[in-house]
C-alpha cells in the first residue's frame, strides 16, 4: 500500500513563498535606503547653499578714504579695499553692487565701470591697472566712485551687494575738517 501525503509538497510551497517575501522585503529595503540617502545628500547640499548665501564673502581691509578736488565744498571721490573672506569662492565683481547713501541724499545703485563715475565704479588690484572683472583669494581690490560734494560730519552709508552671499554695510562720517585726503572715521 502506498500511502499519498503532500505534507512535503506543502513544505516546498511555504520555503517558496517565504523566499519571495525575503526578496520583495530586501528590494523594498535597498528602494527605502536609497531614496533616504538620497534626501541625506540634497539636505547637505541645501544646508552648504544657505551657509554660502548667508555669510560675506567680501571684507573691507583699511580705511576708508574721502577724496576732495575742492576741500571747502566737500568729498566727492570715495575710495577703499576689499579682499574675499577666506575660503570665498571667487567674486563676479560684473555683478556687484555697492550702494551709496547719506542723511540727504537718496540711495544711489553703483556697478562696475570703465571709469570712476556718480553711477559706476573701478575695481583694481592694488590701485593700478586696468579694470578687473573678478575678485579670486589673495586680492587686494581698490574700489573708486565720485559722488556729489558731501560737507563736513556727515554720515556715509555704504552697502557691498556680492551676487551671491550676505552684503557688506558700514557706515563712516567724514572728518570735521576736510583735505584733498581724508580718511572717513
Amino acid at each position: 500500500m502506498a500511502k499519498n501525503s503532500s505534507d512535503a509538497f506543502t513544505g516546498l510551497e511555504a520555503a517558496i513563498v517565504l523566499i519571495a517575501f525575503v526578496v520583495v522585503a530586501a528590494v523594498f529595503a535597498y528602494v527605502v535606503l536609497g531614496a533616504g540617502f538620497f534626501t541625506t545628500q540634497k539636505a547637505q547640499e541645501t544646508v552648504y547653499k544657505s551657509v554660502e548665501q548667508s555669510t560675506t564673502n567680501i571684507l573691507l581691509i583699511g580705511n576708508v578714504y574721502g577724496l576732495a578736488s575742492d576741500p571747502s565744498s566737500g568729498i566727492n571721490e570715495i575710495k577703499f579695499s576689499i579682499g574675499p573672506a577666506p575660503g570665498a569662492p571667487a567674486i563676479d565683481l560684473t555683478k556687484l553692487k555697492i550702494v551709496f547713501s547719506t542723511p540727504t541724499t537718496p540711495p544711489i545703485i553703483l556697478q562696475l565701470g570703465d571709469a570712476a563715475s556718480t553711477m559706476n565704479f573701478t575695481a583694481k588690484e592694488g590701485g593700478t591697472g586696468s579694470s578687473l572683472n573678478s575678485m579670486t583669494q589673495n586680492q587686494q581690490i581698490e574700489i573708486d566712485f565720485m559722488v556729489e560734494p558731501v560737507p563736513v560730519n556727515t554720515q556715509v552709508t555704504l552697502e557691498i551687494r556680492p551676487a551671491v552671499g550676505a552684503a557688506l554695510p558700514f557706515s563712516k562720517t567724514t572728518p570735521a575738517t576736510i583735505t584733498n585726503t581724508s580718511v572717513l572715521s
